[in-house]
């Protein structure tokens, strides 16, 4: 089994237990929704789109789980790396970039690593696209402009 497989799987095990199917449901819905769109940020600028996969089906497992965006991406990172470290999937090396990418992904008005710009862009795609008829979040705006001019999208 592939290793986005093995945590698409511990990562849907964890949302099981979410009882209210709209949370869940919801869950569901945004980490596989970052997790496609960093895929394919990532294969546009070059850069690893397996590891891309995993900070997306990550990325917010922890505010999930626990039911609170609370300085979400610290403790995203933090609870991230005892996962990797348990499925013992990922190098040191790439647990390092993934956990990265998930502690800086709420810093969307700061330049970061290329991992985690992929990560930063794929949560602005998502929560820009999943629902088009809602407006842009105002901290979210820029980013989402570039990401437009970007892919030749239109940005209305």
């Amino acid at each position: 089994m592939s290793r986005i497989k093995e945590v698409q799987k511990y990562v849907f095990r964890i949302l099981k237990g979410i009882e209210d199917n709209s949370k869940r449901s919801k869950a569901v819905s945004h980490l596989s929704g970052v997790s496609l769109a960093a895929v394919m940020i990532a294969k546009k600028r070059g850069e690893d789109s397996e590891l891309a996969a995993i900070c997306g089906l990550l990325h917010d497992l922890y505010a999930y789980k626990n039911d609170s965006y609370e300085d979400h991406a610290h403790k995203g990172a933090e609870y991230a790396r005892k996962i990797l470290d348990e499925l013992a999937l990922t190098t040191k090396e790439e647990t390092d970039i993934i956990c990265s990418a998930i502690w800086h992904h709420d810093s969307k008005a700061q330049t970061d690593s290329p991992m985690d710009e992929i990560l930063k862009d794929a949560d602005v795609i998502h929560h820009s696209l999943a629902d088009p008829t809602k407006d842009v979040k105002d901290h979210e705006k820029e980013r989402y402009a570039r990401l437009c001019e970007e892919f030749s999208l239109s940005n209305s």
